[in-house]
């Protein structure tokens, strides 16, 4: 009924006529007697809508993954400074033996007390990297940092375990793994 009179509202108005009303009246009842009963009319446009729903979804899911794992990172960065920061072994000012290692394709120094040296070469401490600069950090330490980024840590020696040939007829001649050139 509600349909009817906006019709005759309209076609009072001037806006439409006669036959637009009985084209659009004959063109609704072919689309609802051509569709078997039991078919679902499949509209387009709602169709594209729900793709496009469903795309915002998957993209909002994907940006926000992003964000966590930016998070995460973010946190995991400043768990290693604090760990650096707290547990750092401390260089002296007069240390003359220099220290060299490769970082990121370039090779860079720094100077360390020979005591240190030894002790890098066994791997009882490790250098990581810390902002622009590199500390000394304990072996043990090392290794909870080098769980939270592995970027961190330059430098970690692990003590090996050689297995020497009975045949070998140099077993008896040990070489030096701290040798400075």
């Amino acid at each position: 009924m509600a349909k009817n009179s906006l019709q005759d509202q309209l076609l009072k108005a001037g806006l439409i006529d006669k036959k637009k009303i009985k084209q659009v009246n004959k063109d609704n009842y072919k689309t609802t007697k051509q569709t078997p009963k039991g078919k679902v009319v499949v509209d387009e446009a709602k169709l594209q809508v729900e793709q496009a729903r469903l795309a915002k979804i998957e993209k909002d899911r994907e940006l926000n993954r992003q964000r966590q794992e930016a998070l995460k990172q973010k946190e995991l960065t400043e768990q290693v400074r604090q760990i650096v920061e707290t547990h750092r072994i401390a260089r002296a000012k007069s240390a003359d033996t220099g220290y060299q290692f490769a970082d990121e394709g370039k090779i860079k120094k720094i100077y360390i007390e020979p005591m240190q040296l030894e002790q890098l070469a066994k791997g009882m401490i490790a250098v990581a990297r810390y902002g622009d600069q590199y500390e000394l950090v304990p072996g043990k330490i090392a290794l909870r940092i080098q769980v939270r980024a592995p970027e961190a840590i330059v430098v970690l020696n692990t003590p090996a375990t050689q297995t020497v040939d009975e045949d070998d007829p140099y077993k008896d001649y040990v070489i030096p793994d701290d040798l400075m050139w």
